[in-house]
């Protein structure tokens, strides 16, 4: 469906936030806040853009990541490393809420823009710092990029198949819960603001939030010395889970978290005597016994067809679900239900259809109020609403601070 205006009042509606990052991270909590209604000022290298606007596929010359990146971002050009720059970053603080930066540590304060002078020039703003390993410690200024979070986390040690290589994932996986952990954190140090009137730093380091998501590894290598291996689709903690082929050649997922669901399934594909088994009453016991559940379970998926596979499923109630690619996604029905990937108009490009904000309100939604705009399109708006004068901005732009 075409997506339409949100006539109510978003709930971050007021909010000013300042977009200093590059690529994903930092960006991406920008685009979350800017989702529900904050404006949000997207401020760019004039000479060097963000590099998300080259990331992938292009049409027609327009990176088509940014797109989805830029949504909700009026775009200026402002270089701060000279003086003029610095002024006018200093005056956008002054009305801003917040400030969303992904500089290696040291670089804002080598600029005399680091906290010391932004919170002198609004004691009520919020810093959120997105870097690699964090603004201290022996790694704080090497270069910082997602797929090293992944490797170190020890996401890409326990992905992938026993006997292959650790994987990684082919998108920006840290990068993208580090932005939605970002977001998190601003709304927490605003609502903290609410309450002492004051700002603070968001340290957040990216190499944290997927070792958060990837649960109590830490904990049962503390207690238990136990080290998580290599399953490929396969769980420790439950069988059968895994993905299993049709008969028409296509492939779907089973889950059995519950024990209600793997009883549900072993009666569907044939083998309730395996329910009685000792081993059978608990996740981790059922397990143990992969190998023999993974053959009941795909053989009767390979005399299936994925449509046969699905209907029965559901009619036993198990759980199941097809694997999609983007192709499927687009025409799902639980999704175009949901609006999940919804229309946008895009005045480069024309329709365009990209995911939707995050999650639904009932009372104050969010919403896309346009896609990633051109670079610096906003510049002398922006600037004429912060109070400069035709001729400060063409000084500035003399000065190559535009």
């Amino acid at each position: 469906m075409t997506h339409t205006a949100v006539t109510a009042p978003a709930p971050l509606t007021g909010l000013r936030v300042l977009d200093l990052a590059t690529l994903f991270a930092g960006p991406l909590a920008a685009t979350m806040l800017g989702d529900f209604g904050a404006e949000v000022i997207k401020v760019e290298h004039p000479r060097r853009p963000d590099p998300s606007r080259g990331h992938g596929p292009s049409k027609n010359g327009i990176g088509l990541w940014w797109k989805l990146l830029g949504r909700n971002k009026r775009t200026m050009t402002l270089d701060l490393s000279t003086s003029g720059g610095r002024t006018t970053l200093l005056r956008l603080a002054a009305s801003a809420d917040v400030i969303i930066e992904n500089f290696r540590p040291g670089t804002l304060e080598k600029w005399d823009l680091g906290w010391e002078e932004l919170s002198a020039a609004n004691p009520r703003l919020v810093l959120a710092r997105v870097t690699g390993f964090g603004q201290f410690g022996p790694y704080a200024h090497r270069p910082g990029f997602g797929t090293l979070a992944e490797a170190m986390s020890g996401f890409a040690a326990i992905t992938g198949e026993p006997d292959a290589p650790p994987t990684l994932p082919p998108f920006g996986l840290a990068d993208s819960i580090a932005g939605l952990a970002t977001a998190y954190a601003v709304m927490t140090a605003l609502a903290a603001r609410d309450r002492t009137g004051r700002g603070q730093v968001v340290d957040m380091a990216i190499i944290e939030p997927i070792l958060t998501v990837l649960g109590p590894q830490p904990l049962w290598y503390d207690q238990l010395g136990h080290v998580q291996p290599r399953t490929g689709n396969r769980s420790q903690n439950n069988a059968p889970r895994n993905t299993y082929r049709t008969a028409d050649g296509s492939w779907v997922a089973v889950s059995t978290s519950a024990q209600s669901i793997a009883e549900r399934v072993m009666r569907l594909v044939g083998r309730p005597d395996l329910t009685a088994e000792p081993w059978f009453t608990t996740g981790a016991e059922r397990a143990r016994h992969t190998d023999v559940l993974d053959e009941a379970v795909g053989s009767w998926i390979a005399d299936h067809t994925r449509e046969e596979v699905i209907a029965e499923f559901e009619k036993a109630k198990a759980a199941v679900a097809p694997i999609q690619d983007v192709r499927d996604v687009m025409t799902d029905p639980q999704y175009a239900a949901l609006d999940t990937v919804t229309t946008v108009d895009d005045p480069e490009l024309g329709p365009l259809r990209m995911q939707n904000v995050l999650f639904r309100l009932t009372e104050t939604p969010g919403g896309i109020r346009w896609a990633g705009r051109p670079h610096g399109a906003d510049t002398d708006t922006v600037l004429a609403e912060l109070g400069l004068t035709e001729a400060e901005i063409t000084t500035l732009r003399a000065e190559g601070a535009l």
